[in-house]
This record gives C-alpha cells, structure tokens and sequence, in this order.
C-alpha cells in the first residue's frame, strides 16, 4: 500500500511523463519503453478517493496527487553534467507553469479543486513562486464552478480567465483551424500542464487531453463541426499550442460516461483514477476506451453505434498532424 501511494504522489504532477525515479524502480522500465519509441502513459487508481460522498475526500487527493522532490525532473542523461541540470532546474523554477483546468460541466462535473491545488502545492515545494503559477480556463464562471475564487495578484497564485486575459488581434492557422488564442497562452505562459477532466460528449464522443484546448481560443464552435474532426486535431497543432503543452495530469476521479460534456448525475461514474502522460493521443485513445468499457458494463452501445466516435483521434495520429499515437502497440500503459 505505501508503495502505491508513492507512486499515485508522483504520477499526479507528471512525474511519470517526466521520468521521475520511484521506490518501484518504474524510472528504468519506462527509460527502456522511452527508448524503443514507446509513448508512456500511468493510470493510477485509488478506489477510496470518494470514501461515501459524492465529493471527494480531499485530504486524500492531495495525498494521492502529492509527489516526492524529484517528480518534475528527468533523470540526468548520459554525457550532461550536473552544471548543466542545475541551470536546466533554475529555468524550470523561473518559468511561468499554468493550470488548464475544465470547468465547462459546472460543479458536478469539472477538474476537482483538491488535485490542482495539490500540483500547486508541489510546484511552489520546488521552488516555482506562486506568482508563476496561473490556474485558468475559458472564463470566470468555469473557474468558479471548480472552486477558484479570481485573484491577480502577482505574489500569489493567480486565477483568472482566457476571456478577462483578452485574445491575440491576429488569427492562428492550421488546417481548419482559424481562431484567435488568448494572451495567456501566447504572452504569459512558458508551459502549459493540461489538467483535463475525463467526459462523454455529445458531438465528439470523448474529451480529455486534446478538446480541453478548446478553452484557449475565442470562437470553440466554429471547430465542432463534423464531431469535431479535423477541428481537435488542427487545432493541436498550431504551434503556440503544440509546443506549450508539455503534459497532462488528466483527472479521472469522477466522469460521466453519457449526455457530456454537461453534468448528468444518473450517468456518473467513479474511475477514481489520474491518467498522466506526455502523448496527448495516446491519452485521448485510452479515455476512448475506458468510457467504451463503461458504456459496455451498463449495456449502452458503443459510441460509434451511437453516431459519435471519436475520429479526431485518429486524424491527430496521421502522418499530416502527427501529435502522437493511438495504436496501442506503441503504447507503454501502466495501471497501479
């Protein structure tokens, strides 16, 4: 059990998809996966999370999401000299880390409160100033949903949304993408942890790691067409997008597996689970298939019987985008 609980701490702030060395001796296996071209992905599950409520037990989020103080680092590679990860670590620390959090399905459904505040927590322990930390998301009442109160200050955590930031004048292109990206992303930030929520959705089947980008630009509709394909993946790889978002922590405590992305409480269901990882198609193919065995378990039909699968996967897999993979044999999945 200790040694789980280790694991769930570093697996929270992307320790996985960092490379982080652990008592279960998971840095060298992954190292062995990383080197063999194998995209990296942890689910870690601890089936108390929401104890007899509804709502999480937060205390023990923030144990499950609580990393030791290496988790953010790679382990230093072969020829590079301490010197050179000491300057490496310095930047890191000075960089601005910003928080995509979801909170478009109101309270019952968006990434819970505990877990960002957990790897805001983890961040600040080394070294990151609050005031380079930012939780945001599309606008105010999203943030609110979750639990954050607005604040802008610069010496403490700030939170405030793509909406109050402002949108750059010039559009952003790629493909079918022609949005305009808030100032967070293109001014502000130097890195981006996603920190999706797992959902059902009504159009594109599922959103996780890629859709949750949808929260950054000005005019999200105008990319749902087709169930939101090839709108997921074109927009993904506009730069200041592909090259921001480093990871994600994605939150898999609670989801609905039907009727998404809004709340419906009678198709709610308890993963009770993180999925970290740095693949963001890699992730979104592994949601596919955790809401797919859900929708089995309580006889719904598939999502492509449905109308609604999520081809976007796919097209952000092929050779024109090329922002990771969805075949599973080029996946090193690990469930603790």
């Amino acid at each position: 059990m200790e040694n789980r609980r280790d694991f769930l701490k570093i697996a929270a702030t992307g320790a996985l998809a960092l490379g982080a060395q652990s008592k279960l001796g998971f840095a060298r296996i992954l190292d062995q996966h990383e080197a063999i071209g194998k995209s990296r992905v942890v689910i870690a599950r601890d089936a108390a999370l929401h104890g007899t409520s509804a709502q999480p037990d937060e205390k023990r989020v923030g144990r499950f999401a609580r990393p030791r103080h290496r988790s953010l680092h790679r382990p230093r590679a072969p020829g590079r000299s301490m010197e050179a990860d000491c300057a490496r670590e310095f930047c890191f620390r000075r960089q601005g880390h910003w928080l995509k959090i979801n909170g478009l399905g109101g309270k019952g459904i968006c990434t819970h409160h505990a877990l960002v505040m957990a790897v805001a927590e983890r961040l600040q322990q080394i070294g990151v100033k609050p005031g380079n930390i930012l939780i945001w998301d599309q606008n105010d009442h999203f943030l609110e949903a979750c639990g954050f109160t607005i604040n802008t200050n610069p010496n403490q955590i700030r939170c405030y949304s793509r909406d109050q930031a402002g949108f750059e004048d010039q559009q952003a292109t790629w493909g079918t993408a022609r949005i305009r990206i808030t100032k967070i992303l293109t001014r502000e930030c130097a890195m981006v942890i996603n920190m999706p929520i797992l959902k059902d959705h009504s159009g594109a089947g599922v959103t996780f790691a890629m859709k949750n980008m949808y929260g950054v630009v000005d005019r999200p509709q105008d990319l749902h067409a087709g169930g939101c394909n090839p709108g997921v993946a074109d927009l993904n790889c506009i730069p200041v997008i592909r090259e921001k978002v480093h990871f994600t922590i994605g939150d898999a405590i609670s989801s609905v597996y039907d009727g998404g992305p809004g709340f419906h409480p009678e198709r709610l269901w308890y993963p009770n689970a993180l999925m970290v990882g740095e693949d963001r198609v890699a992730l979104d193919q592994i949601a596919w298939q955790m809401i797919e065995r859900k929708r089995a378990e309580v006889g719904m039909p598939t999502l492509e019987a449905a109308g609604r699968p999520p081809r976007y996967i796919a097209t952000a897999a092929d050779a024109a985008h090329r922002l990771g993979t969805n075949d599973p044999q080029r996946m090193h999945l690990m469930e603790v």
